[in-house]
């Protein structure tokens, strides 16, 4: 069989895990052992978990969070003062599907965008679209884009995001715009 063909007509339907696991396939002489069946299925998982993998990965991308956080990463000794079970309880329970809200309130410094990026993380590997911004930015954003126009477009924009972190409310005072 004529592997390079094989190989260019798989990255040309746009499959280069699958391609790259057919290499690897032909450079190890124990794969031999397996059947047809066996060989495609490992090549037709290894492009699922890479599509999965660039779909997370740009999907964390697009989220913009400010903390690399995950969930298992959370100290709950410290002064944050987080309940262990009810957080467990908010991360296993489908809030996101439910469209309940989570507010995170806390005197400065003690964690609550970690907090709030460890949520959306965990919202993005369920799958849900997630966004964090920054409330003077977001509203210096709106006031920009109402005068030029594109406030149905951001708002558009922002009513796909499932999962909103609006961090800093009020570190300054609101104005009548």
């Amino acid at each position: 069989m004529l592997l390079n063909p094989t190989v260019e007509g798989l990255r040309a339907l746009r499959l280069p895990a699958m391609a790259q696991g057919l290499q690897e396939q032909r450079e190890h002489p124990d794969v031999n052992g397996l059947s047809f069946d066996e060989r495609l299925g490992l090549l037709v998982d290894r492009e699922i978990l890479a599509r999965q993998s660039h779909r997370l990965e740009r999907m964390l991308k697009n989220a913009k969070l400010m903390h690399g956080a995950v969930i298992e990463d959370l100290d709950f000794s410290g002064p944050r003062g987080l309940d262990k079970a009810a957080f467990k309880t908010i991360v296993g329970a489908d809030w996101v599907a439910h469209h309940h809200n989570v507010v995170i309130v806390g005197p400065t410094g003690v964690g609550k965008s970690f907090v709030a990026c460890a949520l959306a993380h965990q919202a993005v590997r369920d799958g849900h679209a997630a966004l964090y911004l920054r409330v003077p930015r977001l509203l210096d954003d709106l006031r920009v884009a109402r005068v030029d126009g594109r406030l149905s477009r951001l708002m558009a924009s922002l009513s796909k995001v499932e999962v909103l972190i609006l961090d800093d409310l009020l570190i300054r005072p609101l104005s009548s715009d």
